[in-house]
């Protein structure tokens, strides 16, 4: 069953951008940003089995993220689509900062939560440490790509060329950096292997299955757009 989630799970995360950015327009996909770079770097510490493989959960909210930015590439340019990548950098670093301090408190003798979120956030900070370098060397490179990619390639039709084109190079740089950097040592080398081979297919995957809601996202016009 897990195949058949994990593909439900990526049409209504690439749904509720949709819906998102209906209402709140470029500020809904920055704010999308900055949520799924704490959601992402959450879901990632619970491993699944998909397609014969151990995966970690949150290649498809990662994914998203190159959604987000290559849509306001699109419509709104580099400058936004550069900011919006700094903003999910400062959200992350937001989270592990305040989390690790969270965790310093000494728990009631009532508390029933404690432990688990040592469980979560306690691996955070290595998780995040191979996060921040590979979002932040992935999510700029395919800025650039992208924009490389559209002198080239231009037109309305040719931005599936765009999109996948720019992800299938970044994502690969992203998980060369960040699995190493936040796995290695915890997991077994052949597991190691698995998470990488996967997380990039995977990756991959979110990229073709994201790109006709780029295609929406272009034609959609915001609520606000109207309001104004």
């Amino acid at each position: 069953m897990n195949e058949l989630i994990w593909f439900l799970f990526a049409i209504v995360n690439f749904v509720l951008i949709l819906i998102v950015y209906k209402i709140f327009g470029k500020t809904g996909l920055f704010a999308w940003i900055a949520m799924g770079t704490v959601i992402a770097n959450i879901q990632v510490t619970k491993t699944i089995e998909l397609f014969g493989l151990t995966a970690t959960l949150g290649n498809v909210m990662y994914g998203t993220l190159f959604l987000a930015t290559d849509a306001l590439n699109e419509k709104y340019g580099i400058k936004d689509a550069k900011k919006a990548v700094y903003l999910g950098f400062a959200s992350l670093l937001g989270m592990v900062i305040i989390m690790q301090m969270a965790l310093w408190f000494t728990p009631s003798s009532e508390d029933f939560a404690h432990e688990a979120l040592q469980t979560i956030f306690g691996i955070i900070p290595r998780i995040a440490l191979g996060s921040i370098i590979a979002y932040l060397v992935s999510q700029l490179l395919d800025v650039y790509i992208f924009q490389r990619i559209k002198a080239k390639f231009p037109t309305d039709q040719a931005l599936y060329i765009r999109n996948i084109g720019s992800t299938l190079i970044s994502q690969f740089v992203d998980t060369l950096i960040f699995v190493p950097i936040a796995f290695l040592g915890l997991y077994d080398m052949s597991i190691l292997i698995s998470i990488f081979i996967t997380t990039y297919l995977i990756k991959l995957m979110v990229a073709l299955l994201d790109t006709p809601f780029v295609y929406m996202i272009k034609k959609i016009t915001p609520l606000e757009n109207n309001k104004s």
